[in-house]
């Protein structure tokens, strides 16, 4: 009967799973009021940072570093009256490396521009030549944003067929060894042309619905007497040579293009989920293995828990002078072993109990902000044009979330018997958070030595520090203080005083074996999305598909309970009663084989060539992975602590 039901929940979230395309699908709020243009007005073309990418090529990576727009290597034009921030930028947007300021150039609606010049010929030197030469060898792309929207080149999947829109085109044109071109491997793009789609609203009003820049390299382009631009033969490219001074001069063409496209939608073009059918098919075998695995872990434990109760229970109704010596069958006193054994030992305080319960409320106040920034996320809240909207989140609800992280640490340390209630209050608002700070403090520093824009200012950082130890850290001192006025989670039975001696485990119940066990199903059920996510950070890519992410982190829980309760409940029947710590870093293990992962993707989508992108993917790789260990361990331990609670209820103990 209890196999029965489990596989009919099986079913149920299987068909509830197959029931949400729509919900896996892209679907945002605009976030930002439409911009009507008249003929004639200026439309913003705001330019930042320039990323790595791959090319069609090479599929590579082979940078993590992201660099200022206006870099003094690179030489481009500024605006006369100097480069000027375009904000104010939300505090995510800066977190994560956006650097968005004022340009040059002159975008004016319906109004098309053939050869026009972005400023007076510029020279770049050899320490400059040799410095872009890098930077196009590593891919590196362009970033411009116009209306909002970003600047990028027209797409078609191979496979597909599908077209769509990728942000960012290339500061440099890659030669291959068949071009009969001069020695340099690349080429310096120094001529766009933009092309502006628009959509007509009525009353000779306008909105921009995308933007595609075709850049190309021109050796010949000057500037004329008469000041105006000669673009040049656009099959003579431009080669920087870093042994002598060259002459480049900036010139770009804008074209107005009418569409269909709505201005609701449209960042659907930019909004593209590659190899859809593999994403789907890996993600829905991922879900249902984990949903039968789930229902057959939870169908075997029912049915042996009801077997141990119906046997506990009977054994209490005998009397000892019922069996003899030669007479111990099923119902015999031998047969009182397992986990009713360790009854009086199951709820003593476990070793380091400080640490653990700090660890527990940071893990909760990660639980709780992940769940509800995916569900803002699933219901369209973040849009991709509000710029760090999801950063900005992450850190607005984790600070707020200091209230949760203080009260549960209080509550479970207080129900360890902990004694130094001064130490938890102050550590738990401080050792998982300096801990993190401290790891992005030094990574930001070798992004800030090499002249990185993804190094975050130190008065962000600063901004960051104030605002957790003003807000974060007095709400954790408040739910800490409500957590110990509360009384502490009962135990069902008593303890003795003498701690029961564990015999030895089987191989697969020691740690190392068990953790390894235990933590690769919980990353069995996320690693697909895992992938997607990686490639949306490290390519630059705008990821959305927060459908799926929510998805996946429903199944991460579900599978982290189940396994880690059927562990522990093969623990206890061990006699094993120290199960605390066991619990929180079998479900915490899935952190390894994230880490695991991401070193498998740096071999195989990565080609760093330089030291500091070696240690930033590292140094995040990881922090993620800590990360996942509180998160999952803190899963972990509450599922089998209310696992535990159950079953010890649930006989009679004398």
């Amino acid at each position: 009967m209890q196999l029965h039901s489990s596989l009919y929940s099986s079913s149920l979230l299987s068909l509830a799973f197959f029931g949400l395309p729509q919900l896996s699908s892209a679907f945002y709020l605009p976030g930002v009021a439409p911009t009507s243009y008249s003929d004639g007005d200026l439309v913003p073309l705001h330019v930042n940072r320039l990323t790595p990418r791959q090319s069609d090529t090479d599929p590579a990576l082979h940078s993590a570093l992201s660099y200022d727009y206006y870099h003094p290597h690179f030489h481009f034009c500024q605006p006369q009256d100097g480069a000027r921030d375009v904000g104010p930028e939300s505090l995510g947007a800066i977190v994560f490396g956006d650097r968005i300021k004022t340009s040059p150039f002159e975008l004016r609606m319906m109004q098309n521009e053939t050869c026009k010049k972005v400023c007076d010929t510029q020279l770049i030197g050899p320490a400059s030549a040799k410095f872009i030469n890098r930077r196009m060898e590593q891919h590196y792309a362009l970033n411009w944003l116009v209306d909002g929207l970003p600047a990028g080149q027209q797409y078609e999947m191979p496979a597909t067929g599908e077209v769509f829109f990728r942000k960012g085109f290339p500061l440099g044109t890659q030669l291959n060894e068949d071009d009969n071109y001069a020695a340099s491997k690349s080429h310096l793009n120094n001529h766009y042309d933009i092309v502006v789609n628009y959509h007509a609203v009525g009353n000779g009003k306008y909105r921009v619905v995308g933007v595609l820049v075709h850049a190309t390299s021109r050796k010949e382009s000057r500037i004329n007497e008469d000041n105006t631009a000669f673009c040049g033969d656009p099959d003579i490219g431009l080669s920087l040579d870093d042994s002598t001074k060259t002459p480049v001069t900036w010139t770009y063409s804008v074209y107005w293009m009418p569409s269909k496209v709505a201005w609701a939608v449209r960042w659907d073009n930019y909004l593209h989920v590659e190899d859809p059918k593999i994403h789907w098919f890996s993600l829905v075998n991922s879900a249902i293995i984990v949903v039968f695995l789930t229902g057959t872990v939870s169908a075997i434990l029912v049915r042996a828990l009801k077997k141990d109760f119906a046997r506990y229970n009977r054994l209490d109704t005998f009397n000892l002078d019922d069996f003899s010596a030669t007479d111990l069958g099923e119902d015999g006193v031998q047969e009182d072993s397992g986990w009713k054994l360790v009854h009086g030992d199951v709820f003593r305080p476990p070793p380091n109990p400080l640490l653990l319960s700090i660890f527990l409320g940071n893990g909760a106040q990660l639980f709780f902000m992940t769940g509800i920034t995916i569900v803002f996320a699933l219901l369209g809240f973040l849009s991709p044009s509000n710029r760090g909207s999801l950063g900005t989140a992450i850190l607005i609800l984790y600070t707020i979330l200091g209230f949760v992280g203080g009260y549960v640490s209080a509550r479970v340390y207080k129900t360890f018997e902990g004694q130094a209630w001064k130490r938890n209050i102050m550590l738990t608002p401080v050792l998982v958070p300096a801990a993190v700070f401290g790891t992005f403090f030094l990574l930001n520093l070798f992004m800030w030595a090499r002249g990185s824009s993804g190094a975050v200012p130190f008065t962000t950082m600063l901004v960051l520090v104030s605002i957790w130890f003003v807000i974060t850290v007095p709400l954790s001192f408040t739910g800490s203080w409500i957590g110990f006025k509360q009384a502490p989670f009962s135990a069902p039975v008593r303890t003795n005083q003498i701690p029961r001696q564990i015999p030895p485990a089987v191989s697969y119940l020691r740690p190392l074996p068990s953790m390894l066990l235990v933590g690769a199903l919980p990353f069995g059920s996320i690693f697909v999305e895992l992938f997607f996510i990686m490639n949306s950070i490290w390519f630059s890519r705008i990821y959305y598909m927060f459908g799926f992410l929510f998805l996946c982190y429903g199944l991460m829980i579900i599978t982290c309970a189940a396994v880690t309760i059927m562990f522990v409940y093969y623990l206890l029947c061990a006699e094993n009663h120290r199960w605390h710590w066991r619990a929180f870093n079998s479900a915490g293990a899935g952190s390894i084989f994230i880490f695991m992962f991401s070193i498998i993707y740096w071999i195989w989508r990565l080609r760093f060539s330089g030291f500091a992108s070696m240690v930033l993917f590292v140094g995040y790789s990881m922090l993620i992975s800590f990360l996942f260990f509180i998160l999952a361990g803190t899963i972990g331990f509450f599922s089998s602590f209310a696992f535990v609670r159950k079953i010890y209820s649930s006989i009679r103990v004398d």
